[in-house]
């Protein structure tokens, strides 16, 4: 079977279609292997692709005035990538830098032929729906993260939301990921740790009452 067929199937967005339709997708896409640390695209690049995460992982970022980095969200595999605010030009413009935390596959789909036969034909279209609704949901984490929650709201939603990249990560990672000092950080651990909340084994992170910690966040504690 061809190979690039074969990624395409790993990703559910395209599980609905049948043999002719995932050959037309075979037929207006290619494959992509980026390495670790490099660039998919920048901050206000354009471009006429929509772009799949088969596997690996990417980092969402945006520079301020003073060229440090804001870290957004992650992008894990099996996950659209692109960010759309519109279905009416099929150049796409990117809001955001995208970097590869991994070696990562890639599907690159041309924008205009989807539109053309799928999308038109409302084939795909509540996928295509629920997946730019993810990206919406990850923005809200983004104002939470930023704006509403303290430090121990910041590091209680990051365990509950995604434990295993928590503990991939280096602790300064974590910080710098949610904007705290890698001194807090610690003291927040430490303090759901006595609590009972959470236990440190081999500096790995485990959740001991997630109800609790959900509650941090939720504004219950």
């Amino acid at each position: 079977m061809n190979e690039k067929l074969n990624f395409i199937k790993q990703l559910s967005f395209f599980n609905s279609l049948d043999s002719e339709k995932l050959n037309l997708i075979n037929s207006m896409s290619k494959i992509i292997t980026h390495p670790k640390n490099s660039i998919l695209y920048y901050e206000n690049d354009i471009n006429n692709k929509i772009f799949f995460l088969v596997s690996g992982l990417l980092k969402v970022y945006k520079i301020d005035k003073f060229e440090n980095e804001i870290f957004l969200y992650y992008i894990h595999k099996n996950s659209l990538i692109s960010e759309l605010t519109t279905l009416d030009n099929d150049m796409i413009r990117c809001f955001s830098n995208a970097e590869f935390m991994e070696e990562s596959v890639v599907l690159e789909v041309d924008f205009s032929e989807f539109k053309a036969e799928f999308l038109s034909k409302n084939i795909l279209n509540n996928e295509f729906i629920n997946e730019i609704l993810l990206k919406t949901q990850q923005l809200h984490c983004v104002v939470n993260r930023e704006l509403v929650f303290d430090a121990t709201a910041k590091v209680a939603f990051s365990l509950c939301d995604d434990l295993e990249m928590f503990n991939s990560l280096k602790r300064h990672e974590v910080s710098f990921m949610l904007h705290i000092q890698p001194e807090t950080l610690s003291r927040v651990l430490n303090k759901l740790k006595r609590s009972a909340i959470i236990d440190i084994e081999n500096s790995n992170i485990v959740i001991l009452d997630k109800k609790m910690l959900q509650n941090i966040y939720r504004g219950d504690a």
